[in-house]
């Protein structure tokens, strides 16, 4: 299983963006992203860095792997 490094917010908001979400709107805490296609909402902590249990769990609910996931962020 590859390790997921510390990851800011806005670099996760940035790699799912590469697969066609879209920011929605901002919370004080939170980074709300909509997928059109999927119908899937994320909602991604403000935190520098977001944890990696948190980040799998993102990974999980955006239907993709860890894999596809570190080739996005790259």
């Amino acid at each position: 299983m590859p390790n997921l490094s510390m990851l800011s917010a806005l670099d996760i908001v940035k790699a799912f963006d590469k697969i066609g979400f879209e920011y929605k709107s901002k919370t004080k805490r939170h980074f709300i992203l909509y997928r059109a296609i999927s119908g899937r909402i994320l909602s991604i902590p403000n935190h520098d860095p977001v944890r990696r249990g948190t980040l799998r769990s993102l990974i999980r609910l955006a239907g993709l792997t860890v894999e596809a996931f570190l080739d996005l962020s790259v």
